[in-house]
């Protein structure tokens, strides 16, 4: 399938202040000068409410963030379903609460996915821990091969 009419965002969550939080923006830091020219890229400290605004203008999103469970292979993806929780908040919410409310609100379903990526220390201070950059360059070796060759050659 070829995606270069296909508008794509990747968003990165976190807080680079917090350790390994700053996963999601590590992530954007080095493909930033790789996607083609269809992506968009976004850091956030966290997803409010009006990233559903946001999201419905593109066909597919990708919502990367650090996660406290250990994955396998340092990271998990999965596809990003709307979800209408009880956990609303004008302060933080979760991918699938946003994608509930780009459905909801602006009749808008990007397809999605959320890349989470393994971290173990989420302490004030900078830099990341050696397994959380382990899994950082896991998940970019498979995003490069898996999303990016992909769109970049069909």
């Amino acid at each position: 399938m070829n995606d270069s009419g296909c508008k794509i965002l990747i968003l990165g969550i976190g807080n680079s202040g917090r350790s390994d939080d700053g996963l999601g923006w590590a992530f954007l830091d080095a493909i930033e000068g790789e996607i083609p020219a269809n992506y968009d890229l976004e850091y956030r400290y966290q997803l409010q409410v009006e990233d559903a605004e946001l999201i419905s203008q593109y066909n597919r999103v990708y919502f990367v963030d650090a996660h406290i469970n250990t994955f396998e292979n340092g990271f998990h993806l999965e596809e990003g379903k709307p979800l209408q929780t009880d956990s609303f908040t004008t302060h933080q919410l979760d991918p699938e609460t946003v994608l509930y409310l780009a459905d909801t609100i602006y009749d808008a379903r990007p397809e999605s996915f959320i890349l989470g990526i393994s971290g173990v220390d989420f302490e004030l201070k900078i830099g990341m821990s050696e397994k959380a950059s382990k899994n950082l360059s896991t998940a970019l070796k498979f995003f490069r091969k898996e999303i990016l060759e992909l769109t970049v050659n069909h």
